[in-house]
């Protein structure tokens, strides 16, 4: 068994108190006389044992507590010293002080009962009021520092809670500045890919046509498209650090697109289609009075920006349909593209495209979808595709009906491969596009529900 290493302030006030002890009874100062132990020296044992109980005070306090008691009813019997009575009560504080919860609790109401009892008891026996002195002093060595060990133990867990509640509260509070600093740089992820990788594609589409073909009047012409892009998409950027700006410039961001503006986006697109041999048409089915919430509206927006320019990355020749169609609890908006079967220039992608349109869906606690579906799966291309519920018939004159726009068939290097990315990886199935007769397409469907909860309308 090996034995703790006391504690050094515990050894010193050993040897204080056993200084102190001897100091006292070499001036023949004693507690009491005429003790059945009445030689001078005898005083000394119990002062001696006390000290050493001192020393494992803190590491064995159960122990020195229960010697401790036999050693100071053993002083009563001898002329007594104050040092080795004051050591006892140091003992009993330290016992509560450092000892078990349970010792805690138990030793002040053992000492309690102690003091009442050796008060009465001595009242009764010598029936004077100075047997009172006697319960007193009992109380002053006993329950007394029971109490105060008690106190201050208890002051000294409820730091010790303190503490420990204030570490958990600033480790949430990290965790969620990490969470929310991880949430914010995926939203500015998603602003960033959303507002310029529809006019980096275009720039990236006509810089490859540009460079494969030597008739000079199609390559000025994509030299133009590249220039009108990259203005674009400066003036992109230029909107998002807006938004990143403390407020304290002289500019103000520019508002977030709304679904107002699909036509001027499906027009912007289906000029860049022409060297794919792609027409676009956009059906909005919704009620022209009705108003989204500003997080649908923009997210839908957002999709339907994506699946375009994915659209001039990846799909064949052929039209792509861009559906909007509002039900009872949510607005459904769909895509749909010939399968990849194409010859000419690709965009490269990075994979984040579908990554992007998923968190925005998931945010707003819908359902999104994305791959190649049979040709009848998708929404039916014409001007005569069925009304939404509670919507107005499509057409001319029934509000929002179908806006369709026209690229020329004509495609650039024609030897060029296919390259599929982790963007929108189109799948046509064997023999490829709508061209051979496969009859695959890829869609994008995306239902975002529709909350009537005190948002600002889009």
């Amino acid at each position: 068994m090996t034995l703790p290493r006391p504690h050094r302030d515990d050894v010193l006030l050993a040897a204080g108190s056993l200084a102190l002890g001897l100091l006292l009874w070499s001036l023949g100062l004693h507690t009491q006389g005429g003790r059945w132990f009445s030689q001078p020296w005898q005083a000394l044992v119990p002062l001696a044992l006390m000290s050493v109980l001192e020393v494992v005070r803190r590491s064995w306090p159960q122990t020195a507590l229960t010697a401790g008691t036999v050693l100071i009813v053993a002083d009563q019997f001898t002329q007594g010293n104050l040092a080795t009575v004051l050591m006892f009560a140091d003992i009993v504080y330290a016992a509560v002080l450092y000892g078990t919860p349970a010792a805690a609790r138990r030793i002040p109401v053992t000492t309690a009962v102690v003091t009442l009892a050796v008060t009465v008891g001595f009242l009764a026996w010598f029936r004077k009021p100075d047997a009172l002195l006697i319960g007193l002093v009992t109380g002053l060595v006993s329950f007394f520092p029971a109490i105060t060990g008690a106190i201050v133990r208890n002051h000294r867990e409820a730091a010790e809670t303190a503490r420990l509640r204030a570490a958990q509260t600033a480790l949430l509070a990290e965790m969620d500045r990490v969470q929310a600093v991880t949430a914010e740089r995926a939203r500015m992820a998603r602003e960033l890919h959303d507002m310029v990788a529809n006019h980096l594609s275009a720039i990236a589409i006509h810089a490859t046509a540009a460079l494969s073909l030597e008739d000079p009047a199609t390559t000025r012409r994509a030299l133009g498209v590249i220039r009108e892009n990259s203005v674009a998409g400066l003036d992109e950027m230029r909107r998002l650090i807006g938004l990143l700006r403390d407020g304290t410039g002289h500019e103000e961001p520019a508002a977030a697109p709304t679904l107002d503006g699909l036509d001027a986006l499906v027009r912007g697109v289906a000029a860049h289609g022409t060297a794919s041999g792609l027409t676009y048409r956009l059906e909005d089915r919704r009620d022209p009075a009705e108003k989204l919430p500003a997080p649908v509206g923009l997210a839908a927006y957002r999709l339907v920006q994506e699946s375009l320019t994915n659209t001039l990355k990846h799909a064949g020749a052929g039209e792509v349909v861009v559906s909007l169609e509002r039900t009872a609890d949510a607005l459904v908006v769909a895509v749909t593209s010939p399968g990849a079967h194409r010859s000419g220039p690709r965009a490269p992608g990075s994979g984040a495209g579908l990554v992007g349109m998923r968190e925005r869906v998931a945010l707003l606690g819908g359902t999104f979808e994305a791959g190649p579906v049979a040709a009848g799966d998708g929404p039916a291309p014409g001007p005569d595709h069925g009304a939404a519920p509670g919507g107005p018939a499509p057409g001319p004159d029934g509000g929002r009906g179908t806006r369709t726009g026209r690229a020329a068939a004509t495609r650039p290097d024609p030897g060029a491969g296919p390259r599929p990315d982790g963007d929108a990886a189109l799948a046509s199935g064997p023999g490829g596009g709508p061209g051979d007769g496969s009859g695959k397409i890829w869609r994008v469907r995306a239902v975002l529900p529709v909350r009537d909860d005190g948002e600002p309308e889009a």
